[in-house]
């Protein structure tokens, strides 16, 4: 078996040192999504996540890996849930695995099925820098009461 060039280790540390000193235990900021590099914007009713794909993202056949797709899908409908009512925990997430993507700007976008008091539906779809869907998923969310003092 041929072997497969190394990742570009000076993108993977200075990702890593950055995300290190700059992450707080906040939505947006959290180690991982600073580490990934997601920008994320949100409208009236969306989140939308951008990042740019790198080699470190990447499984060994040279796609993004299924785990990173899926932690960017759960990340914008956490994330739109807790912009819109709060704090919330994933009960259950389908992700259904469409196409690869190997190189360029990703694009994830969180919109509500059915937004509830208590329990909400969401479905995440992520496309490629040519807009052709990669993976999409739904979810379904229980909102969490604040901890009173």
């Amino acid at each position: 078996m041929p072997s497969r060039p190394r990742i570009d280790e000076t993108t993977a540390r200075r990702a890593f040192e950055e995300a290190l000193a700059s992450h707080e235990q906040d939505f947006g900021k959290f180690f991982l999504a600073r580490f990934y590099g997601l920008d994320i914007s949100y409208t009236a009713d969306e989140c939308r996540i951008e990042f740019d794909l790198h080699e470190f993202m990447l499984n060994p056949q040279g796609g993004i890996h299924g785990g990173v797709t899926a932690f960017v899908l759960d990340v914008s409908m956490g994330h739109l849930l807790h912009r819109t009512s709060g704090p919330g925990a994933t009960l259950e997430m389908k992700v259904q695995y469409l196409n690869t993507a190997r190189t360029g700007r990703m694009v994830c976008t969180a919109r509500f099925i059915r937004h509830g008091r208590s329990i909400s539906f969401l479905r995440a779809e992520l496309v490629d820098q040519n807009g052709e869907l990669v993976a999409w998923a739904t979810s379904t969310w229980k909102s969490l009461k604040p901890k009173t003092a």
